[in-house]
């Protein structure tokens, strides 16, 4: 395949009008540093790609955002809002403060976990890269997050990320899932 640039992926993953709802209402609420990110920009790109539905595959749509109150209630009220706002679209939003993820993530996932900076950072620590992705406006356009490009989405490659947390039984599992709902992937094995 071509190689994919900013604009050509954004113009696929705003082909899935869901992602467009949920960028615009992210914009509306003016959440801290917020970010549609990962899969559904990502797997919106791959159906486009290959001629499915956009919708196809997707699980859930996560939002990023990033506010140093890092109350549950805060983050409650937060989702709460968002649901509220967005439960027409019918799909499943999972909505998470990337300043209170470490207070959490050892708990549920047994690994450590530093306190981040801002929503950019919880990117960076994505299981694989091809799912390094935010997406959000800025002025009259959309500000891109993807530090590894936009070649293996344009690919439709998963590749590992193999940062901190990283978990092989957890990679294979996810990629077995894709590989099964997008049989053009290509699965880079985790080292």
């Amino acid at each position: 395949m071509a190689a994919m640039d900013r604009d050509r992926f954004l113009a696929l993953a705003l082909k899935n009008p869901v992602n467009v709802a949920i960028i615009d209402e992210l914009a509306s609420l003016a959440l801290p540093d917020a970010l549609l990110v990962s899969g559904c920009l990502v797997q919106t790109a791959w159906n486009v790609l290959t001629g499915r539905a956009v919708d196809h595959g997707i699980a859930d749509y996560d939002v990023f955002y990033f506010d140093p109150d890092t109350s549950w209630e805060a983050e409650d009220a937060v989702i709460r809002t968002l649901q509220a706002r967005l439960g027409h679209l019918g799909v499943k939003i999972e909505i998470r403060n990337q300043a209170r993820v470490h207070l959490w993530y050892p708990g549920k996932h047994g690994l450590p976990y530093p306190p981040l900076t801002c929503s950019t950072d919880g990117i960076d620590r994505f299981l694989t890269q091809n799912t390094q992705v935010g997406v959000r406006r800025a002025g009259g356009g959309f500000e891109v997050y993807a530090p590894h490009g936009f070649d293996d989405i344009a690919g439709l490659v998963a590749r590992p990320n193999p940062g901190a947390n990283f978990s092989a039984a957890s990679y294979a599992a996810k990629a077995a899932r894709w590989k099964a709902l997008w049989p053009e992937l290509t699965v880079i094995a985790a080292e």
